[in-house]
Order: structure tokens, then C-alpha cells, then sequence
């Protein structure tokens, strides 16, 4: 079953965080994994800034199997239409209307999605 995980989580992942167990299980099977290039943007932004260039293209490399979805217009109006009904950021906006997009459940640990459908949210631990 394919899913969505959020910036968050692949940073959780990669960084070994303290929510690394609950996002472990997607992530060990990355063909199953639907990678937004929003998220490939997020995550090499904040890992070539935190660890390196170097890293930050290691990381992204480790999409390489998952299904890459670009922004597409109908996810632009999708987004749009959920950032109004739900007030998500540019970004947020995008993964989640991807993930309703595509239809499979967003996992993550970013409060914006919190309670919404489709979303399995992991609280963070501190």
C-alpha cells in the first residue's frame, strides 16, 4: 500500500529523531513511497542548510525508487481549494493535495495536518 511521508518524517528518518520508530515502517519499503518534488525541494533545502550538499544529494538519491509526482495543474487547484478550506501554507498545501491527489494517506508529524482526513499524525515527542 503506497503513502505519503511528510518532510518531516523523512527528516525523522534520516536524522534518526525521536519519532524515527513511528516513521520507520514506511520508509523501509521506499517503492512504496509517493515522493512530491515539493517534498524533494523541502528536504534537500533543509539538509544541504543543516548537513551538506553532499548529504542533502545522498538523501534525495534515496527517492530515486519512490514515485515521483510533479505539480501538476490539476494538484495546483486541488491545493488551493484545501489551503482556503483548511488554511495549509503554499507547501502543506501541495503534499496534501498530492497525497488526496494520488489517494493514499499522508503520514507525518506536522501539526497543520492534524485531524485531517486522509492524515495518520504522529504528536511529537517533546
Amino acid at each position: 500500500m503506497s503513502v505519503l511521508v511528510d518532510t518531516c518524517g523523512w527528516i525523522e528518518w534520516l536524522t534518526e529523531g525521536e519519532l524515527v520508530e513511528s516513521f520507520k515502517p514506511y520508509m523501509l519499503q521506499p517503492g512504496e513511497l509517493v515522493l512530491p518534488t515539493a517534498i524533494q525541494f523541502e528536504l534537500y533545502k533543509w539538509l544541504k542548510r543543516e548537513i551538506g550538499e553532499v548529504e542533502a544529494l545522498d538523501a534525495i538519491a534515496l527517492g530515486d525508487s519512490s514515485t515521483i509526482i510533479p505539480l501538476t495543474t490539476s494538484i495546483s487547484l486541488l491545493a488551493a481549494d484545501l489551503a482556503l478550506a483548511h488554511q495549509l501554507s503554499f507547501a502543506d498545501a501541495i503534499i496534501y493535495a498530492t497525497a488526496q491527489h494520488e489517494n493514499v494517506e499522508l503520514i507525518t508529524s506536522d501539526d497543520h495536518f492534524k485531524g485531517l482526513s486522509g492524515v495518520i499524525y504522529f504528536p511529537k515527542i517533546s
